[in-house]
């Protein structure tokens, strides 16, 4: 499978989970060390009413996301995905065994960028760090997830 293959196949099974869908979340770059994430506040993403911020658990879910998806990308390189099939396979023996978030701002923003990059890629366990950036590029929350990759 070529990489453009590869990183299409991905966006398609982030796009067909459907909390994924309810937040609205988009793959915006799938490279092997290094994938971005983007969607648009809603109404329906809202925590605090009257400051009309995000909700943490829409941050922790984002960089959750990102956080596989990057550690994904890397293990299909190191394993030499070569069909739509086996990327299916690997992604369904992903699963996260520890994620921390740091809520660093406030969720203000009309849309957010979440970015993940590897830390370290084992046989079993991948590490990734995460950011939440709105559109002018205030952080507002960090994240390091831990994944068993098989």
């Amino acid at each position: 499978m070529t990489h453009d293959e590869i990183s299409e196949a991905v966006a398609q099974i982030t796009r067909t989970i459907p909390f994924n869908q309810v937040i609205g979340i988009r793959v915006e770059r799938f490279e092997v060390d290094h994938v971005q994430v983007a969607f648009d506040m809603r109404p329906e993403l809202v925590g605090n009413i009257p400051r009309k911020i995000l909700h943490g658990g829409v941050i922790s879910a984002t960089l959750d996301l990102v956080g596989g998806v990057t550690a994904l990308a890397s293990v299909m390189r190191d394993r030499e995905v070569s069909s739509i099939e086996e990327v299916g396979e690997v992604f369904s023996n992903f699963g996260t065994i520890d994620l921390r978030v740091d809520y660093l701002r406030p969720g203000a923003g009309e849309t957010f960028v979440a970015t993940g990059y590897v830390l370290r890629v084992g046989r079993r366990v991948a590490v990734t760090r995460m950011e939440l950036h709105n559109e002018t590029d205030v952080l507002i929350a960090v994240g390091t997830g831990t994944y068993i990759t098989g």
